[in-house]
């Protein structure tokens, strides 16, 4: 059981949000597009020079910039809820 950011995770990781520490306007608009604690994300895919990552959350994809994903707390393997 491992504590990072999503911003942090490998191409192909899955983890679970832990937490989102975000500014109130961001993590609304986070929670309208399904980054909810407890759920699970896999990172798709990372942009190359530092681009934006493909985030996927069940069955929709969600592009994020870096500085968003590295609000978002997760936590990667067994013992994550």
């Amino acid at each position: 059981m491992s504590a990072s950011t999503l911003a942090t995770l490998q191409q192909g990781d899955i983890a679970t949000i832990v937490a989102i520490h975000a500014e109130q306007a961001l993590h609304q608009r986070l929670l309208a597009l399904g980054f909810r604690k407890g759920k699970q994300v896999e990172l798709v895919r990372i942009a190359a020079f530092s681009g934006p990552l493909q985030v996927r959350l069940g069955t929709t994809d969600v592009v994020l910039r870096r500085n968003e994903a590295g609000k978002i707390e997760v936590c990667k393997g067994a013992g994550c809820a």
